[in-house]
This record gives structure tokens, sequence and C-alpha cells, in this order.
């Protein structure tokens, strides 16, 4: 089975005004839908890919730097669309705001440092808030389309909130100006879908 791109869970211009709509066209239509596409071609005479996205992320070092890469553009997007809601904002709640206001404080701190993350990652990359093999929260970023689940991140845990810190993410709107985009994301971020990746993943 060839891996196809998801739908938005949104309208294109939903996010507005944080995040446009033509950085959203392009973003979904054209860079995801070409991760995809090439992940196939990369996948092309491989059955042991199964089709399991996540397995092959997390055995990624069995893999060319097609796969890496394109493997690793699809399921970061895949996942970045659900982590963004016109109705999000705000702040967490239940087990999920206690767990950040125990291991950073409160909210205003994690994303202080999640926005750390994302503005000193150097080139393109993603900042994360994972679920670590201990069942702790940590904050941690990673370059190009890598992520925590790959056996070979630096920092490995489960992925609950990834931000997106490619310039074709927020270049059309926010031109260099990264921390503003940082800043923005937040008015859109989907807590109740971060909250249920939470519980699934401690």
């Amino acid at each position: 089975m060839a891996f196809e791109l998801p739908a938005l869970p949104y309208a294109t211009d939903a996010l507005e005004p944080h995040i446009d709509k033509l950085t959203m066209e392009i973003h979904h239509g054209k860079h995801h839908q070409a991760y995809v596409t090439n992940l196939n071609k990369a996948l092309e005479g491989k059955p042991e890919a199964n089709g399991n996205l996540e397995d092959i992320i997390k055995n990624i070092s069995k893999y060319p730097a097609a796969v890496r890469n394109n493997g690793g553009g699809h399921y970061n997007h895949s996942l970045f669309w659900t982590l963004l809601s016109p109705n999000g904002g705000g702040e967490p709640a239940g087990d999920l705001l206690a767990a950040i206001n125990s291991t950073f404080g409160s909210v205003a701190e994690l994303k202080t440092k999640m926005n750390e993350a994302g503005a000193t990652r150097f080139g393109s990359g993603w900042a994360w808030l994972i679920v670590t093999a201990d069942h702790k929260l940590a904050v941690t970023s990673t370059p190009n389309q890598d992520n925590p689940l790959m056996d070979i991140a630096e920092v490995k845990g489960t992925p609950i909130l990834g931000i997106d810190v490619w310039e074709h993410a927020y270049y059309l709107k926010y031109q260099n100006r990264r921390p503003d985009y940082l800043g923005a994301i937040w008015n859109v971020i989907n807590w109740n879908h971060v909250a249920e990746l939470y519980a699934k993943a401690k």
C-alpha cells in the first residue's frame, strides 16, 4: 500500500491570521505531497517496509537517506496538521497541565523552552515536546525532517507536540522573523489532541 497525503482537518484559511491560507496551501499541498511522493519512490521494491510508517521511523537507520528525509517529512507533517486547530490556543488542562507544571513550572515556561528550541535550531528542523521512556516530559529539537522516534535521535521519546521551523512553514507571512511565528503558533495549538497523545504515550 502506497502512502497517501492526509486531508487537512480544517480549511486552509482556518488558521488565519496566525498561519495564512497561501502558506497552508503550499505547505500541505506541495511540500507534504512531495514527501509522500518521494517516500513511495524510495520504498519501491522494499516489501519489508510493510506500509507501517511508525515502524519505518523507529528503525530509520536501516533505510537510505531518501527514506529518512521523506519518511520523516511525511510522519512529522501528518502529526503537525492534527496539532493545529482554528479552535486552539489557550492552555491545556487535566493530567497534561499537571505534568507541564511539574516539569517546567508553568505553561508559559514550556512555551519559552519550545520557542528557544525552535529559534535556536540552525537551518531547518523541528521543536518537540516529547514523553521519554521513563514517562517524563522533555523539550528537544531535531534537524531537517528527523524526529525523536527515530533510532538515530540524540534525545528519544514519543512526540506529543511538534512545531515546524522550516522556512516553508512561515516565510510568506513572517519572512525571517521565526520568533514571531513561534509566538503566534500557540494561538492555534490543539491542546486537546496534545493531551490525548500524552495520555497514550505515558
